[in-house]
């Protein structure tokens, strides 16, 4: 029996046909190898859903055999394997990497944008193949839209990519494209906290739920990285310390709760004693109201954190007209800065391996006043 032509089917492979006793269309799902008809019933979402689902796993297929045919060739007759065929093995590199402990899972989250990117521009194309132009236009693209970081990121994501890649023999020695490109340059545009901001960011805090503000002492007076801070519990305080294993660097860092922010008049014991109310949880920032996505007593997510922060932030009628607004993380610079001026050794603090770093942290981009000495 004929299609009904009232229906519009877009879906390949898809056939219906209307039943002349019942008047009921049924669907029918035709193999694309054999030709084989597969009946699907009457409901047309349900046929609709299968038939997408089973074209998907015929291309699937077809494209698995495809890159196996060219692996062969290339195993055979000495060509370069597709970038794809790199890049699968590249991901079971890194994930094994992950699994012994070499990389941190942020690291491996870091490297999945840009070998996604390159899977989808240069898929098809072999690796060696590959040039330094063809790295060049991917890194430009990020460019173009103000996103340096992110173009720097993907280069350095490629130059590693190749550097497993000549490790394993698939590229000859030295063949690097990704490492012939130009660096690209990433000012920071973000404007740094004074102390003056600061308190008036916290005093607009004061509305948002207790975690915002006992959040922004935490970052002062400990230094700390916003996930970090995120994950204390009351159970890492022992021996009159807060400790501490810093989820980026792994350095495992013990401060004093009587260390004391001159500025703000507080002392971390104090700060910690402050996240102590009625409610019973483990974690030293928690959930103060049940919402759809959180309980009371709950731990606060770090993009939770940052959220709550930004609005306090923008209801403080503070204005940034040299840069973007400062984030969450810029209280981690104030507090090198604070501390400094009051002799605390900033690099330990911060958990640093090097004082260099902890100088870009004491940059306070011009926010600052030279003050001439007569």
């Amino acid at each position: 029996m004929a299609r009904p032509r009232k229906y519009n089917v877009t879906v390949q492979g898809l056939f219906c046909s209307t039943d002349a006793r019942t008047n009921k269309v049924y669907w029918r799902y035709k193999h694309p190898i054999t030709g084989k008809f597969h009946g699907l019933g009457d409901d047309k979402e349900e046929a609709k859903a299968i038939a997408i689902e089973a074209n998907g796993r015929f291309a699937e297929q077809q494209t698995n055999q495809l890159f196996k045919i060219k692996e062969r060739v290339s195993e055979n007759f000495g060509l370069s394997i597709t970038v794809t065929t790199w890049l699968d093995r590249y991901i079971k590199i890194q994930e094994d990497r992950l699994k012994d402990g070499e990389i941190k899972l942020n690291t491996f989250k870091q490297k999945i944008t840009p070998i996604e990117l390159f899977r989808r521009e240069c898929g098809l194309m072999e690796l060696q193949s590959i040039g330094a132009k063809d790295i060049a236009r991917l890194i430009e693209n990020y460019k173009k839209k103000g996103q340096r970081r992110m173009a720097q990121v993907v280069r350095m994501v490629l130059i590693d990519v190749y550097k497993e890649a000549q490790h394993a023999g698939e590229v000859k020695p030295g063949y690097n494209p990704a490492l012939a490109t130009k660096q690209p340059n990433n000012k920071v545009q973000r404007e740094r906290f004074n102390l003056e901001e600061w308190r008036t960011v916290f005093a607009a805090a004061e509305t948002s739920q207790r975690y915002v503000q006992n959040s922004m002492l935490l970052a002062i007076v400990t230094g700390q990285r916003l996930g970090d801070i995120a994950r204390m519990k009351f159970s890492d305080v022992w021996d009159d310390h807060l400790h501490i294993i810093q989820e980026k660097t792994g350095m495992k860092l013990a401060i004093p709760v009587a260390l004391r922010c001159d500025e703000l008049s507080m002392t971390l014991k104090e700060v910690i004693s402050r996240c102590r109310d009625r409610i019973i949880s483990p974690h030293i920032l928690h959930i103060h109201h049940t919402t759809g996505l959180a309980k009371r007593g709950g731990p606060v997510s770090s993009s939770s954190i940052t959220m709550a922060f930004s609005r306090a932030r923008d209801r403080s009628g503070l204005k940034w007209t040299e840069g973007t607004p400062p984030t969450f993380h810029e209280q981690r610079s104030l507090s090198e800065r604070l501390y400094r001026a009051q002799g605390v050794d900033t690099q330990k603090l911060l958990g640093h391996k090097n004082q260099d770093m902890t100088d870009k942290y004491n940059d306070d981009r011009g926010k600052g006043w030279v003050v001439l000495a007569v």
